[in-house]
């Protein structure tokens, strides 16, 4: 597993290549490397679109998720395993992302669901996200952040083999 600054690999090269097979269209910006969200508060001010947020995560049974929301919706995340219908989720470690997603800490997204071809991750997107015309996500690498419309990415993780579970995270653990 490399480490996660180091991009020597270009992992984005197989991600434009289906997003070209797929006649994606989309925009790609450089930027200093981000690891955080309030990291990437600076780089994203010339972007427009929803800026994302994305969580890897695992339940006591092994299943894992792929959490894929605006960057200021607050997540219960203690909730989420009630509306999903697993077990209580807790965050995975960095050779299971590897393993998994083939990305490193600070790059995760959900353009790496192209990376799950055994299908053993659920893709789960923040209704708030999903309102937005524009998705933008790293590339995985986190010194790029690409813009595509929300129909192309859900028509991209649907190529992929992935169906996006939207999930209203403000509506979690409300009676």
């Amino acid at each position: 597993m490399p480490a996660p600054d180091d991009f020597s690999r270009e992992p984005e090269k197989p991600v434009f290549a289906l997003l070209d097979q797929l006649g994606i269209k989309t925009t790609t910006h450089t930027h200093a490397k981000v690891f955080t969200v309030a990291e990437s508060a600076s780089v994203k001010v010339d972007m427009p679109g929803g800026h994302t947020k994305n969580l890897f995560m695992k339940d006591k049974s092994g299943q894992l998720v792929l959490v894929c929301a605006l960057h200021s919706t607050v997540l219960p995340l203690n909730q989420l395993h009630r509306a999903l219908g697993c077990q209580r989720l807790s965050f995975t470690d960095a050779p299971l992302l590897w393993d998994a997603l083939a990305v490193t800490p600070g790059s995760v997204t959900g353009l790496a669901i192209m990376n799950d071809t055994a299908s053993r991750v659920r893709l789960v997107a923040d209704q708030a996200l999903l309102d937005h015309e524009t998705l933008n996500f790293h590339p995985l690498r986190c010194d790029m952040t690409t813009a595509i419309s929300r129909a192309d990415f859900l028509g991209f993780a649907a190529h992929t083999g992935h169906t996006v579970t939207p999930i209203d995270f403000t509506k979690l653990g409300i009676a």
